[in-house]
């Protein structure tokens, strides 16, 4: 009997569609430096170099972690993409870069043509506040690697730095500010301990409503991940950042010490911000240690800022005219590339 690949478990015309689905939504996200079309077998993009003296290019691959499972559970799949899209963006501008381009990677045990166009969707929203052109991917039918229902998302980003301008600056020493700009919740790391805490040892559903976070536990292990650059972009431009430190894995503890130079530890000021409700409500329930949690969860902080002490004022100016939170959470002081928590 003759085989095909379909009856093999790889469905090509679902990828075609799949690919008419989201034409329209990768397109918005063209800017004029874009010089392919979907398709093609690799993006171009036409570097901007009249706009920088000596531009240095960043890079990075990440993706959002075991979040992936509550979006399925959900069946709710047009937020997570948005959170791939901001951690990257994150990531590369704690080095003072702005996005370029974006690429997806999308695996999956059997294509789905709406859950790609629901991620897609996501995806290119992102793309479009950052933006960043979204020219390229893959999205790869595998069955028997993947379970049906079950799919991976990751994504590269390049941006683009002048390297004069680059993150960390060697001058931060003690007596710089850290200020906090606050997590919508969990943001994309922490995600194996919560659904251990609320599936395994709590048995609680996605759909189970929590007075103590006024929504359901799938509501709110799904907020969004911010994204720092719109807030940011301006006291960037104008060198007032020191340092930047994006609160993902491995929390205030290893993160914070990924930007500080040699001498130089911080000091941060436990009650000087609101943690979030879902934080509290993990700790008790998982009985985490305190410091545990700040390694584990960004506790209510996604982005911390170091700034000198002579342009605290400026940087608040810019912050309020953008109408976002901040707080002042610590300040750098000697000691050995640690964080301390009092």
């Amino acid at each position: 009997m003759a085989s095909s690949y379909k009856q093999s478990g790889v469905d090509i015309e679902a990828g075609n569609q799949a690919v008419r689905l989201i034409k329209e939504m990768v397109r918005s996200t063209f800017n004029p430096l874009v010089r392919s079309e979907l398709g093609s077998f690799g993006g171009l993009f036409a570097f901007p170099s009249g706009e920088y003296k000596n531009p240095i290019l960043v890079a990075s691959t990440d993706g959002v972690g075991t979040k992936l499972k509550i979006a399925i559970m959900m069946e709710k799949h047009d937020t997570i993409g948005y959170d791939l899209v901001a951690h990257c963006v994150n990531d590369i501008l704690v080095q003072g870069a702005v996005p370029l381009f974006f690429l997806d990677y999308i695996g999956l045990g059997k294509l789905e043509p709406q859950v790609v166009a629901e991620l897609v969707k996501g995806i290119t929203r992102a793309c479009r506040e950052s933006g960043c052109a979204l020219i390229g991917g893959e999205t790869a039918e595998m069955p028997g690697l993947y379970q049906p229902g079950d799919y991976d998302l990751a994504g590269t980003i390049v941006g683009v730095v002048e390297e004069e301008k680059i993150l960390p600056k060697p001058q931060i020493q003690p007596g710089d500010l850290l200020i906090g700009l606050p997590s919508a919740g969990l943001h994309t790391n922490g995600y194996s301990l919560a659904r251990k805490i609320c599936f395994e040892d709590l048995k609680l559903t996605v759909d189970t409503f929590r007075p103590e976070l006024g929504k359901t536990i799938g509501e709110e292990l799904l907020a969004p991940h911010l994204c720092y650059l719109p807030v940011l972009r301006e006291p960037l431009a104008r060198g007032l950042l020191k340092g930047l430190a994006h609160i993902t894995g491995g929390g205030f503890i290893d993160n914070i010490p990924r930007v500080l130079p040699e001498g130089c530890a911080v000091r941060i000021n436990k009650g000087s911000w609101p943690v979030l409700p879902v934080f509290s409500f993990l700790q008790e329930a998982g009985g985490i240690p305190e410091e545990e949690m700040y390694r584990a969860f960004n506790m209510g902080i996604g982005m911390v800022c170091i700034i000198a002490p002579e342009d605290e004022a400026t940087f608040r100016s810019l912050l309020d005219k953008q109408k976002t939170d901040f707080y002042l959470i610590g300040e750098v002081t000697h000691g050995a590339r640690e964080v301390s928590l009092e």
